[in-house]
């Protein structure tokens, strides 16, 4: 069949390289070489159109043997196809079982486990519930004699607050008592002080008023030429008052010798 195509293909080459024929599509080849290449196509043509022929006569023959393979190919195929399955099938019940035996066993052992563990569980829970209370009975005692050291220390901040409480009541009514007294003895200091300015006062008012009749005397006698009365007004108002100021400085200091020791109210008083 490769020698038909070849022959073709010079032939198809000689054609193409032919001389053509002036004023027409012809062209002139050479004889003997076109002829040579189609003895060529001839002499190999018979042995492929055979071969093609007895494929087309041995069509069914070859169609039913493809058949005959494809479906011995199918029933080998549907057999393994079985086969494994079937085989997949055990080994998957196996695998269940083999599963199984070994969901029980670990079942089993986790049980096992959960029973352990539950043991020490409730065993520390106990030792914690035990050692809670032993902590709680402990903490209770301690603040049973905590309580019972505050309620004697309150009683006994009580007794002193108490006892400080009377000292300062004790205090406060003598300062009381002594205020009072402070008082009274000032009212009593400015009440002989006003008796006693209120009598200086009027003994200096009648000596005023002598002085001044004397100073009246004086003035008319000297209109009337007569001079003066003989003293001063001058000396006789120093003599008068001489022995008046002598007496209150003595009386001063005679009050001051007897006065009993006063406090600031007193002293301020006084000083009024």
């Amino acid at each position: 069949m490769y020698r038909v195509f070849e022959a073709l293909d010079e032939l198809v080459q000689t054609v193409e390289q032919a001389y053509g024929v002036p004023m027409t599509s012809n062209c002139m080849v050479p004889r003997n070489d076109v002829l040579a290449l189609l003895d060529d196509i001839r002499n190999a043509l018979p042995v492929e159109v055979d071969d093609a022929q007895d494929v087309l006569d041995n069509q069914d023959e070859i169609l039913r043997g493809a058949q005959e393979r494809a479906d011995a190919i199918l029933g080998d195929a549907e057999e393994q196809a079985q086969r494994i399955v079937s085989e997949a099938h055990t080994q998957s019940e196996d695998m269940l079982s083999d599963a199984q035996s070994r969901a029980t066993l670990l079942v089993s052992n986790a049980e096992e486990d959960a029973e352990v563990t539950v043991g020490r569980a409730r065993e520390e829970a106990d030792s914690t519930i035990a050692g809670a209370q032993r902590e709680a009975q402990r903490l209770i005692e301690n603040g049973n004699q905590e309580y019972q050291r505050s309620v004697e220390q309150g009683l006994a901040d009580q007794e002193r607050l108490v006892s400080e409480a009377e000292v300062t009541r004790r205090a406060d009514e003598e300062a009381h008592r002594l205020v009072e007294q402070a008082h009274s003895e000032s009212s009593r200091l400015r009440s002989e002080c006003d008796s006693y300015v209120d009598a200086k006062l009027a003994e200096f008012e009648e000596t005023l008023s002598s002085v001044l009749r004397t100073v009246s005397a004086d003035r008319s006698a000297l209109r009337r030429g007569a001079g003066a009365s003989g003293v001063s007004g001058s000396e006789r108002y120093e003599r008068t008052l001489r022995p008046e100021r002598t007496e209150r400085v003595e009386r001063v200091e005679r009050s001051s010798r007897t006065r009993r020791p006063r406090t600031d109210s007193g002293s301020a008083d006084l000083d009024y």
